[in-house]
């Protein structure tokens, strides 16, 4: 994964243990002061809460624990590769697109990020400034031909 990956799942991990975690114990509490807790519907929400975030806290320090991460800015080369920021042009339409490729906790297509692991990363894996791509993708098939290959 990239640093700033790492880091937001860091933060993420930071922000459950310290004050969701706090506030879940509170809700709990509270929800046991009101008395008969076999049919108090507040106290099952806290638990349900409090079982989904000690889930993802556990998922998170499993992720953080093996993660690999890779400084993409000491990256280089004419390939695209993990890392990446991949400028390209969509041969139907003539609009640009720009993707950097990043592991798959840190994915947001929306931000420009794509996951590795997706059709369109797995199709610019390799390829240089001028290829054209063929994207089979849940919407059909798209043709790219890659304008810039960045490391940044």
């Amino acid at each position: 994964m990239t640093a700033p990956g790492y880091v937001a799942l860091e933060v993420e991990l930071k922000r459950r243990q310290q004050e969701d975690r706090q506030k879940i114990i509170a809700a709990i509490a509270e929800a046991r002061s009101h008395g008969d807790l076999s049919e108090n519907a507040e106290y099952h929400a806290a638990k349900e809460a409090q079982t989904h975030n000690e889930g993802r806290i556990a998922e998170l320090e499993d992720k953080l624990s093996r993660a690999e991460v890779i400084d993409v800015s000491k990256l280089s080369g004419n390939t695209v590769k993990f890392g990446a920021t991949v400028t390209l042009v969509d041969e139907d339409t003539e609009e640009e697109k720009v993707y950097q490729i990043v592991g798959e906790t840190e994915a947001d297509v929306k931000g420009g990020r794509v996951s590795i692991t997706s059709p369109i990363a797995r199709a610019l894996i390799s390829k240089k400034v001028g290829d054209t791509v063929e994207v089979i993708a849940p919407g059909g098939g798209k043709s790219y031909e890659i304008l810039k290959i960045a490391f940044k």
